[in-house]
């Protein structure tokens, strides 16, 4: 397939120093054949034709979870990638440097060059939230000068399951007041607990969280599919439930309640007291964990919550451990977090506090270090 000629996209770098000096992102040119390459996929997608994504002649990778990655492996001087469809922001990485950022690029073929003409990997990350739809990405191509290499394969795999804490919901900024889409902007799932916890581990990742979601209720009572609902699938239309033998995570860790329980009831929700609340959300939190062991029977479960809600979600994640016990689960627990400073958008985790997160989650995995062999 012959490249088009396409706009160039806004980047920038992260530092001034290492892969920045040399590799850039430009407008492809046309400039003979590109072959595609195999890939490594992390988080769900579906592989299906879309308009957005046709210059390599292969199908379009849709998604719609946060925290999806593409990585393949290449040797040559130059590599190039198609965005398909929807608003995101990307980091382009090559060789582990640091990342060249892409924000809302347009779609279409887009090259990295620049590179000695050696081996090297390469990795396209989604760093931003998108539940108004799924977005797409194309694929990565060499030109005929260049060498297909494999990208190695991990043994290691976690899964993330949670609300806007586990997104990564503006946690780069500054301030609590993120107005206009200050939080979109502010939002980097990279360098969330998630990513942090299992880039330290070289362990492959799926983050399944989505901003203001609950167990049985989302934040302030709003109308939505709780993330217990939204889980089985693949997007958040629910019309293709997701499927993959291959995922099967040794460690999963949640992080759900602070949207069932940081706002008083209204008049009009189907719960009448706060105590019919924590009736529901115990039931289901531990059903829910309890189906997710049926497809991971390997698996353990690491249950973290904060202090927040002066206390309210920690207390009702211990009495879901405690019942989860009571049925006889033994490869599960609760991970208290307290003392986080909520200084990033509208009283939602810094770096800072991810930072302390993912310090806790290494501690109780560092502790146990067999659950990286399913024991």
């Amino acid at each position: 397939m012959k490249r088009a000629i396409l706009p160039l996209v806004f980047w920038s770098c992260l530092s001034s120093t290492g892969l920045c000096q040399t590799a850039h992102i430009d407008k492809a040119k046309d400039a003979g054949t590109l072959v595609p390459l195999p890939m490594s996929v992390g988080g769900r997608v579906l592989h299906q034709t879309d308009a957005s994504c046709r210059a390599f002649g292969t199908k379009c990778y849709v998604y719609q979870w946060p925290g999806t990655y593409f990585e393949a492996a290449f040797r040559g001087h130059e590599i190039f990638f198609e965005v398909g469809r929807g608003d995101e922001i990307l980091h382009v990485t090559v060789d582990h440097q640091n990342p060249l950022v892409l924000v809302k690029p347009e779609p279409g073929v887009y090259s990295v060059s620049g590179l000695s003409d050696g081996s090297h990997s390469v990795r396209l990350e989604v760093v931003s939230e998108s539940q108004g739809g799924p977005d797409g990405f194309g694929g990565f191509a060499l030109p005929a000068s260049g060498k297909i290499l494999k990208p190695k394969k991990r043994r290691r795999q976690i899964e993330f399951i949670g609300d806007s804490h586990t997104v990564g919901y503006g946690n780069t900024s500054q301030t609590r007041e993120c107005p206009n889409d200050g939080v979109w902007r502010t939002t980097d799932n990279s360098q969330a607990f998630g990513a942090l916890t299992a880039k330290h581990y070289n362990a492959d990742y799926q983050i399944n969280a989505i901003s203001g979601r609950g167990i049985v209720r989302n934040y302030n009572g709003f109308v939505g599919d709780p993330v217990p609902v939204a889980y089985p699938y693949v997007l958040f239309d629910k019309k293709d439930r997701y499927e993959d033998r291959s995922w099967q995570p040794q460690i999963i860790v949640i992080a759900l309640g602070a949207n069932d329980f940081s706002t008083p009831l209204n008049a009009g929700e189907r719960w009448k007291s706060r105590e019919e609340l924590h009736t529901d959300y115990e039931k289901t939190y531990t059903q829910f964990v309890q189906s997710l062991r049926k497809d991971h029977p390997h698996a353990y479960f690491l249950l973290w919550a904060t202090d927040a809600a002066n206390g309210e979600i920690q207390s009702e994640v211990k009495k879901v451990v405690s019942q989860l016990a009571a049925t006889g689960e033994t490869r599960v627990a609760l991970i208290p977090v307290n003392g986080l400073s909520m200084n990033a958008c509208d009283w939602h985790p810094s770096i800072a506090d991810d930072q302390r997160i993912a310090g806790k989650l290494m501690e109780f995995i560092d502790a146990n270090p067999k659950l990286w062999q399913g024991k």
